[in-house]
């Protein structure tokens, strides 16, 4: 680190730990904007209601819009009375690029190129994590501090930024206004530049957060001691921390936390986000709803969820409409998660509503519930009795006729699973409850479970889709590259007999189906474009490197001086669409062995060119050399 870095830390330590914006005003913030947008407080003004009162840097200062929805999703829409604090999570579109901000996102593509879907940074939307907290004053004219502290990022790293949330905010809320200041000072100077394959030391204050964020092809993360291996490498850069924190995952969330009192029906769950399902999750504490919606999408995993999600929404988002209106009683593929009573009644037609454990309920009542339900329930449409949504069981009795406050936590849905659940796995889980395993290992075994169910899913369609790449003969070094095979959804289920998910999983059920409704979803486009990019690209590469060791003296004698101009300029034109590629790829460390053969390619056309150049007269050479 540099030394009039460590110098100018040194002090602002030794101070009150504030920094001017004067000061900071000429920082460039390159480092900073790759991990985290901006830090804002919100706070409740008794005129304007919630407003932001503070953002660090003011130059990432969010727009109006933007603004106006963070404040709104910053404190609890409802009643629920969360006194003291609350931790969660929100997401928020973002508004159209401007310059800057272009470049910024640039820099992302890049990190998007080479880390997993799940991890993406996201081009059009904000994450933000919120800590709320409420608390009696009577010295306050309406007898409460109400105030939030938020971390705006693009990026989905929760355990991550929880741990800095955790840390942060009450640091803020005993000193003030310096500590965003320095926080961000110190991100910009002493953490690297967000990469992927490689275990990352983010230093903060007298804390120390390691973190590996693994590539897309790795089937796994660099193990715990790899990273200790990385800390005491370069623990000379840091300022001894006094507290190290190793982040095994910096997105993986506590699956049975959320899961464990519906685990029952957790295959119907899975079943409705792989299909992109329109669903409400509504409960009393925006934590719960956050936590329970980004378990959701989670599920699925490797598979990227590619439709609406919003963790936490309130009634004043700028999406409200767009999200509710009325559009002939189709909702759109979306997952809501709630805390407003209101949304029961105005969502009354969406198919799928997941009522949650109100947080005030124990562990072990919980627990007891779950017990209870998963040994009496015969039904795959609820658990419990049903609630005030009518049309979902003809069996309604009058529980839940005062808005649903008495609705007996669990799915209310009519949607008819394709395939059967496995009931060995779900005794194995509620063994667990009554052993009292912990949590993290119940986690653990629902997370494998989903892995090799999602993977299973998808092995047909990754192999199908192999199976559309034109074959080696049909590239030719002188024509256009060719396209992949379209995707033929009957030729798909076709294949299903000898290469179906039956011989990896142990489901039983309708499989095409279920392949049926997921071809009609979003997450399928969303698949399906990745991999057809995929596709296109290899071929592209292919047919670069057969011209590249292609004979062109031969196939130049008997043509005409233009066609061999033309055969130059197309040379020198896919030689600066590989040059814009070996770019992106000496970016990274993790792709050194297809660097190197992207060089020798690139060294190959250039030779071609060359070779080419010889065949034509000096004034043509001129002309080409222009």
């Amino acid at each position: 680190m540099d030394e009039k870095k460590i110098e100018f830390l040194k002090r602002k330590s030794q101070s009150d730990r504030s920094t001017s914006i004067e000061d900071c005003e000429n920082i460039n913030w390159t480092t900073l904007s790759q991990w985290v947008q901006c830090i804002c407080v919100v706070t409740f003004d008794l005129n304007l209601g919630q407003a932001l009162e503070y953002v660090y840097p003011p130059e990432f200062k969010p727009t109006d819009q933007e603004i106006t929805n963070i404040c709104y999703l910053a404190f609890p829409d409802s009643n629920s009375g969360c006194m003291g604090d609350t931790k969660f999570h929100v997401r928020l579109r973002t508004a159209p690029a401007d310059g800057n901000i272009s470049k910024r996102l640039l820099k992302c593509q890049e990190y998007n190129n080479e880390c997993p879907p799940t991890l993406k940074a996201d081009q059009s939307h904000y994450w933000g994590f919120v800590y709320f907290r409420q608390k009696r004053d009577l010295n306050l004219p309406r007898g409460y501090f109400q105030k939030s502290f938020i971390i705006i990022t693009r990026l989905p790293f929760f355990n991550l930024f929880f741990e800095l949330l955790n840390y942060l905010a009450p640091k803020y809320f005993n000193t003030g206004k310096g500590v965003l200041e320095e926080a961000c000072v110190q991100i910009n100077s002493n953490w690297p530049s967000l990469r992927v394959g490689a275990s990352l030391n983010l230093p903060l204050f007298e804390n120390l957060y390691q973190v590996v964020i693994p590539k897309a092809s790795s089937r796994k993360a660099t193990t715990q001691s790899e990273s200790l291996e990385s800390f005491k490498v370069e623990r000379v850069h840091v300022f001894n921390p006094t507290h190290i924190k190793v982040i095994a995952s910096v997105n993986e969330l506590d699956l049975f936390h959320s899961l464990g009192f519906i685990v029952d029906h957790m295959y119907t769950l899975w079943e409705l986000v792989l299909t992109a399902e329109p669903m409400v999750v509504i409960g009393t504490s925006p934590a719960d709803c956050s936590h329970m919606v980004q378990t959701l999408v989670a599920i699925i995993a490797p598979l990227e969820y590619c439709a609406e999600a919003r963790p936490y929404f309130t009634i004043h988002d700028s999406e409200f409409k767009e999200f509710t209106r009325d559009r002939g009683k189709i909702p759109p593929p979306l997952i809501l998660g709630v805390t407003n009573p209101f949304f029961v009644k105005l969502l009354k037609d969406w198919p799928h509503l997941l009522r949650l454990v109100d947080n005030q309920v124990s562990l072990q009542k919980q627990q007891q519930l779950t017990s209870k339900n998963v040994l009496n329930s015969n039904s795959v449409t609820s658990i419990g009795i049903p609630g005030p949504l009518k049309t979902y069981n003809s069996n309604q009795t009058a529980a839940g006729s005062n808005g649903g406050e008495s609705w007996i936590p669990g799915l209310y849905t009519k949607y008819k699973p394709f395939l059967k659940k496995d009931k060995s796995l779900i005794k194995k889980v509620m063994l667990g409850l009554k052993t009292k395993r912990p949590e993290h290992v119940q986690t653990a075994l629902l997370r494998r479970h989903l892995l090799e169910l999602t993977q299973s899913f998808m092995i047909p369609l990754e192999r199908y889709m192999a199976s559309l790449m034109p074959l080696q003969k049909d590239i030719s070094p002188f024509k256009s590259a060719p396209n992949t095979n379209a995707f033929k959804l009957d030729d798909f289920l076709a294949t299903l007999e000898l290469s179906g998910p039956q011989l990896t999983s142990t489901l039983k059920g309708d499989w095409k189906g279920l392949y049926r409704r997921f071809y009609t979803s979003p997450n399928f486009r969303g698949w399906y474009d990745s991999r057809y990019k995929e596709l296109q690209l290899t071929l592209q590469d292919l047919q670069l490197q057969a011209l590249s060791e292609a004979n062109l003296e031969q196939w130049a004698r008997d043509k005409q001086e233009v066609e061999i101009i033309d055969m130059i300029l197309k040379l020198k034109q896919k030689l600066n669409l590989y040059n814009d590629k070996l770019a992106n790829e000496t970016s990274s460390l993790c792709a050194k062995h297809h660097t190197h053969s992207s060089t020798t390619t690139r060294d190959q056309i250039r030779a071609q060119i060359e070779c080419m150049k010889e065949l034509l007269p000096q004034d043509l050479k001129n002309i080409v050399n222009i």
